[in-house]
Order: C-alpha cells, then sequence, then structure tokens
C-alpha cells in the first residue's frame, strides 16, 4: 500500500514537472512569435495617418510634502498607461490558453508620457515595470514614480491659504497627429486623480480637498506642436493652520498683549515701561524671521501672519512713543512749562468724564488771576488762608490768659484801640503800637508767601503728573481697541478664505467620483 502511494506521487509530479515545462515553453513560444520582427521604434499603427489611443489614469498614495520657499510639490504616484499594439495580439487556443504575457518596458513601443513641469530634470519614472500584453493586443503598464513638480504658491493667506498644484502630462516624442491622450475610462471616465484609501497616507500639514482631472487643447499651438494636448491632475490643497496657532500665533499675540500692561507702570516709570516695549517689539521681529523663512521670497504679495506682525510692531511702536509722550508731560514743571486753562480743562475736567470719572478740579477751585496772584488750586488752600486770616485778625491778648496780658504790658485800654476791622489795619496798628511785633508779622508773611508758593509749584507739578496719566488711560484704551480689533479683522480674513465649492470657476461639476 505504502509503495503505491509512493508511485502514485511520484507520477503526479513528473506529470506536473512536464505541464509547468510544456506551458513555459509556450510562453516562450509565444513571446518568441510576438516579437519576431518586432520593432519597438515604429508606431503600432497600420497606417501613418493612424492616431494610437493612449489613456492615462493617476494614482496617488502619498502627498510627501509642499515646499513653500521652493515652491515644489513631491507626489509618490503610480502612473497607469493603456494603449493598444496591433502586432502583439495572438490566437489564445494556439498557445494553451495564455491570455497574458509579462515583458520588460525597454522590449515594446512606449508612448514617452513624461511630467511636463517637473523641477528637477527628472522626466522617468522612479522604476521600470514589466508592461502585461493581452491577447488582444491591449498593453497595461504601471509604473511607479516620486514627483517633483513645480507649484505656484499664493501666500496672501498664509497659513490659513489652500494651493492649486497642478501635474502635467504630454507625450515628449508624439504630436497630436501620431498620438491621441485621453483620461482612462473605467465604468465611466476618470476625472480625477485616484486615491486608494487602503494604500495611501493622509499628510500631516495638507488635506486634499479637489483632486479633478481633465484634457486640455491649448489652442495657441498646432496639433503638430507637442504642447498641443496635455493632461491635467490638480491637487486643490487645504492647510491645517493647528501648527501655525499653537507655534507662531498665539505665542506672538500673548507677548504683544504684554506691551499694554505696560500702561499699568506709574506714568513718570517711563524707562520701564519702554524697556517693556521695546523687549516686545524685538520678539516681534524674531517672529517675523521665522516667517520669512518659510515664505517664498515674493514682492507679489504680503502673508496674512507678516501683516498681523507688522500690525502689532505698529502698536508696540505706539504704544513706545505714546509712552515718551507721557513721560514728558509727567516730569514738566513751572519753570520749564506754564500750563494754560485750555489744557486744564481738557485733560483735568473733560477727558476724566468722557472715561466715566470724576473731574480732578474741584468745582469751586478758582481758575482765573486775580490782581497779578495765582489763586491756590485747592479748596483745601482757601481754607488755610482763611485760618490764617482769623489768627491775624485776632488780638492776641485774647488767646493769652490775665496773668500773661500783665507781664507783657498790654492792658485792656490799649488794646482796645487797634483797629482789627480788616488785616491791613490791623497791620498798621501794630507797626505803631510795637515795631517788634510788625518784624515778626513780616517774617510770618514771608514765611506764609514761601508756604503758598510752594503749594502753587507742587499743586501745578501735580497737575502735570495727572495729565500724564489721562494721556496714559485714553492711550490704553485706544491701544487696546485697536490690538482687539486689528487681531479679530485680519484672522476673521483668513478665516473666510475658504477652498470653493467647485474646483474650477464657472463650473457647477466636482469631478469626484
Amino acid at each position: 500500500m505504502a509503495a503505491r502511494s509512493f508511485w502514485t506521487l511520484l507520477a503526479a509530479l513528473v506529470l506536473g514537472t512536464f505541464a509547468v515545462k510544456v506551458e513555459c515553453n509556450e510562453e516562450s513560444q509565444l513571446i518568441s512569435d510576438l516579437f519576431k520582427g518586432y520593432n519597438k521604434n515604429i508606431r503600432p499603427v497600420e497606417h501613418p495617418e493612424d492616431k494610437v489611443d493612449v489613456q492615462i489614469k493617476l494614482t496617488l498614495t502619498n502627498l510627501i510634502s509642499l515646499n513653500e520657499k521652493e515652491e515644489t510639490l513631491t507626489t509618490n504616484v503610480w502612473i497607469e498607461i493603456q494603449w493598444t499594439d496591433y502586432r502583439l495580439a495572438w490566437n489564445t487556443s494556439d498557445y494553451y490558453g495564455i491570455d497574458i504575457v509579462r515583458v520588460p518596458c525597454n522590449t515594446v513601443w512606449l508612448p514617452d508620457i513624461v511630467l511636463e513641469n517637473n523641477i528637477d530634470g527628472k522626466f522617468d519614472v522612479a522604476y521600470y515595470a514589466n508592461v502585461l500584453i493581452s491577447n488582444t493586443g491591449w498593453m497595461y503598464w504601471l509604473p511607479p514614480a516620486i514627483y517633483r513638480s513645480t507649484c505656484a504658491i499664493e501666500i496672501t493667506y498664509f497659513p490659513f491659504d489652500f494651493q492649486n498644484c497642478t501635474l502635467v502630462f504630454r507625450s515628449q516624442t508624439y504630436s497630436a497627429n501620431e498620438l491621441d491622450l485621453n483620461l482612462a475610462v473605467g465604468d465611466q471616465k476618470i476625472e480625477w486623480v485616484d486615491i486608494d484609501p487602503e494604500a495611501f497616507t493622509e499628510n500631516g500639514e495638507w488635506a486634499i480637498v479637489h483632486r479633478p482631472a481633465r484634457k486640455l487643447i491649448n489652442a495657441r499651438y498646432s496639433p503638430d506642436d507637442l504642447e498641443y494636448q496635455e493632461i491635467y491632475y490638480n491637487l486643490i490643497i487645504q492647510r491645517k493652520p493647528l501648527f501655525y496657532i499653537i507655534n507662531i500665533i498665539l505665542p506672538c499675540s500673548l507677548i504683544s498683549s504684554l506691551v499694554v500692561l505696560a500702561y499699568f507702570l506709574p506714568a513718570q516709570a517711563g524707562g520701564q515701561k519702554l524697556t517693556v516695549s521695546i523687549s516686545v517689539l524685538l520678539a516681534q521681529t524674531v517672529f517675523l524671521f521665522l516667517i520669512a523663512q518659510k515664505v517664498p521670497e515674493t514682492s507679489l504679495s504680503v502673508p496674512l501672519i507678516g501683516k498681523y506682525l507688522i500690525f502689532v510692531m505698529c502698536v508696540t511702536t505706539f504704544i513706545a512713543t505714546n509712552q515718551i509722550v507721557v513721560l514728558n508731560f509727567s516730569l514738566r514743571s513751572p519753570n520749564t512749562h506754564t500750563m494754560s486753562q485750555t489744557i486744564k480743562h481738557v485733560f483735568l475736567e473733560m477727558v476724566p468724564r468722557f472715561l466715566g470719572m470724576s473731574p480732578l478740579v474741584d468745582d469751586g477751585e478758582v481758575q482765573a488771576e486775580v490782581n497779578g496772584l495765582k489763586e491756590r488750586r485747592r479748596s483745601s488752600f482757601g481754607l488755610m488762608q482763611r485760618a490764617e486770616e482769623y489768627v491775624l485778625k485776632q488780638p492776641r491778648s485774647e488767646m493769652m490768659f490775665d496773668k500773661q496780658r500783665e507781664r507783657h504790658g498790654l492792658t485792656g485800654s490799649y488794646v482796645d484801640d487797634i483797629d482789627v476791622s480788616s488785616t491791613a489795619n490791623l497791620y498798621k496798628s501794630l507797626a505803631q503800637a510795637a515795631p517788634e511785633i510788625k518784624q515778626c508779622v513780616d517774617a510770618c508773611n514771608f514765611i506764609a508767601e514761601s508756604t503758598r508758593q510752594q503749594n502753587d509749584i507742587g499743586s501745578e507739578m501735580e497737575s502735570w503728573v495727572l495729565i500724564g496719566k489721562m494721556i496714559d488711560k485714553v492711550c490704553f484704551w485706544a491701544a487696546m481697541l485697536l490690538f482687539a480689533l486689528g487681531t479679530v479683522a485680519i484672522f476673521l480674513t483668513g478665516h473666510f478664505n475658504q477652498v470653493p465649492e467647485f474646483p474650477f470657476p464657472g463650473q457647477s461639476k466636482r469631478y469626484a467620483p
């Protein structure tokens, strides 16, 4: 029994090997018969005026990168090319039912389809795969390729932009009179870049929105020119801005907002304010350099994020200038500047009311000059003056005890003769009664006048400081409003820059499966 099984197995192996040899011999015989007298340099047409129908299909496996600086799109694709060569047809019944053979691509005629808008001068595919030949003469070639093509970058809305990149294919050898390029036809005409979900690798920076394909006829050329017919594959891709929001926009906005906090420093702290502003300005310049290294060196447009950086730099410069002006006002004194009533009225009355604050000038304050002498600015100063006049008018004897009056020789009858109706009369009566008291009164008047002048100087310096604070408050709200509105307006323009619903203007066709 075991011997019988052994011989049965041996017979099966021999028959299988013989069958394989027969099949291999038949395929070799087929290829030998097909290529007998075959010339790969001659177009596969029966008559010279006939055209070879070539169908093209592009399958995208990976959108590798888009280099904005070099304006280069790098893609990994499979390019499917189909045509018919009547010289390579055979009858399957003559060759053991063989209906497909595979031969090297350099042994058959090829339509020389190349990527026209490549940037590195490499027109060829990455790997020269075999060509499948059907018994009807149908030829199928599917080589893989990594293409680096040109892509004009539109940076106006960077990083909220979308780009339209194109891969242009045409025959490098044959004109439209010899070759007819068309999009591949399956169940329907394939007017899009094919993507296999299982083989496609998603790009982390770009999302493919539209991927139309179409054949274009360049009317400015004749059919004898190679440029007359071309196959266009468009990739309309939308940038994913999250990377730039996290790493550039958000840090730049936070750093720029710090300059507004300089307004919370005292008006006299101009040096510290300028230090904050200049530090923020330097940080913004660094961000501007980072953006300049990313986008192309073009003068056609300014990127959106570049506009934002220029805007915040202008706001920072405005704040630094404002701080210098505020410091100039805060350090003024009556010795260097004279404060007019208009300035006082505008900055100490009108501006506080506009900001919802109470005026910094009392209602009972005297604004004008009387007899060439400026009245005190505060009502408290008037109270001090009335107290001094009361002390001068009141007889000193009434503020002393009786024994003290007798010791100083101030009898009641002598004091009663003194006129105390006014300060001037009191001064004259005391001058006549006792010259020593006159000298004392003169000294008191000198001290009072000096104190009054110092109060006036201090009051006016305080007014200049208050004016500086008012300018600070007005510019603070102006800078906050300008910064907020400018930031929202600039980035809203980027938000509304969306990819159109249809890939081509004026057409309502999506070019999608």
